[in-house]
């Protein structure tokens, strides 16, 4: 008797093991399979000024969207691989600044005493966390400085020889001034200097130069790149590079560099990247008022982008766009001009690239 107790104790005892491991099994499969199946993507912009439809060449438009693409790829291989956010945001940035297409960068517009100024902020919306670093000169992409800035300081902001020195202490790559040369960007600077165009003014002749704009799509003013992310993990991210606007004074520092203005990312509500004329922007905090009507208004995230950048940025007399995503994968990329470099990937690999309205 004793024996057949033990062995339907036994046989109990295995059947309850096999049960409990089947429901961890499973369990276990449940919480992978809601990762894995989590929204993710990655959005961009390459500035809100564009080259009219008639200047544009079938060449030079594949141009801006193959760069596109590759900054997309760059980002998508990153979250894919179950990568950070703030990572892929860095390295979507880092292909346009490479690109002389973009006011980031190599294409970096000049100042009015000929030198190239640049200024970069990333923001990590898990940790609430940011960095930038503002009228940097020689630092071949910003935007790798400003993450560590982010992560490897207790500031968020560094600026002029405060930011170079602390480039040369981490090792980022510096380039001379000749790197950040581009023709186009110094004819440009060079023809506002010789008619005179006031600060955020446009060009009122035409000159026989395809290669630069003509009035209302002065687009060499623009060029500002930015990117957001949502990644595996829930997790948002959002950065901003630009050379500033052409002709400004040695020293300015607009939107790009300043969290709230241009850069802001909040896991509670979205991630957002600006582009247009900074002290528009820096007047507004135009990406932090995206983010308040989404957590004090109950907007959703193309009710506020869209008030924000259609209705309250032109109010003010300001203009140019945004991208922003929020948790759940949704994007918005409004824009109050003609066109706006921009593209998206989601979690399905497509590439989606636009310039004008489409």
């Amino acid at each position: 008797m004793v024996n057949d107790m033990l062995s339907c104790f036994q046989r109990y005892h295995s059947g309850v093991t096999l049960l409990l491991f089947v429901s961890l099994f499973f369990s276990c499969s449940d919480r992978e399979d809601s990762s894995t199946n989590r929204p993710f993507g990655i959005v961009l912009h390459g500035g809100g000024g564009v080259r009219s439809r008639k200047e544009m060449t079938h060449e030079l438009e594949e141009a801006y969207r193959s760069t596109l693409r590759e900054a997309l790829t760059a980002g998508y291989a990153i979250l894919k691989d179950g990568g950070s956010s703030v990572a892929a945001v860095e390295a979507t940035i880092r292909a346009m600044e490479d690109s002389p297409l973009f006011n980031a960068g190599k294409g970096a517009s000049f100042t009015n005493a000929g030198t190239n100024e640049l200024d970069a902020s990333i923001m990590n919306g898990k940790t609430m966390r940011a960095g930038g670093v503002a009228a940097a000169q020689y630092v071949k992409n910003p935007i790798t400085l400003a993450r560590l800035v982010m992560e490897e300081t207790p500031h968020v902001l560094l600026v002029d020889e405060g930011a170079l020195t602390f480039a040369k202490e981490q090792g980022v790559e510096l380039r001379s001034a000749d790197y950040f040369y581009t023709e186009r960007k110094w004819k440009s600077l060079q023809r506002r200097l010789k008619e005179n165009v006031p600060y955020g003014g446009q060009l009122e002749s035409a000159i026989e130069d395809t290669l630069l704009p003509e009035n209302e799509n002065d687009e060499d003013k623009f060029g500002t790149v930015g990117a957001v992310a949502l990644d595996k993990a829930g997790n948002l991210a959002a950065g901003t590079s630009t050379g500033g606007r052409v002709k400004k004074r040695p020293g300015r520092v607009g939107d790009s560099p300043i969290i709230g203005a241009s850069t802001y990312a909040n896991n509670q509500t979205c991630a957002v990247s600006t582009t247009g004329l900074g002290e528009k922007h820096m007047v507004l905090l135009t990406s932090k008022e995206i983010s308040a009507l989404m957590a004090h208004k109950g907007m959703s995230l193309k009710e506020a982008a869209n008030d924000v950048i259609m209705n309250q940025l032109v109010e003010i007399g300001g203009g140019g766009g945004a991208i922003a995503i929020d948790s759940k994968g949704n994007i918005v990329m409004p824009f109050t001009g003609e066109g706006m470099y921009r593209g998206h990937i989601k979690s399905d690999g497509k590439i989606v690239v636009k310039i004008y309205r489409e």
